[in-house]
């Protein structure tokens, strides 16, 4: 699956979530989706994309990601 492919649903999903939840707990309920729902290739997919700026995200999708990231090393 392609980035746009996985944007496109990121978005789909953060638009239900965000019209359920509001905007301050759509993205723990994105990350909650993304890690029961999404392979993990799919995961490390928009992972990726987000380390590289996350073009054409919604922020609340940035979030989400982020917080399924590992804390970097120190």
């Amino acid at each position: 699956m392609n980035i746009q492919q996985l944007g496109r649903m990121a978005k789909e999903i953060a638009n239900f979530f965000m019209g359920e939840m509001g905007e301050a707990e759509a993205p723990n309920r994105i990350a909650n989706h993304r890690q029961r729902y999404w392979d993990p290739r799919m995961r490390a997919a928009i992972i990726e994309h987000v380390k590289q700026g996350g073009a054409d995200l919604r922020p609340a999708v940035v979030a989400a990601v982020r917080s399924l990231q590992p804390p970097p090393p120190r």
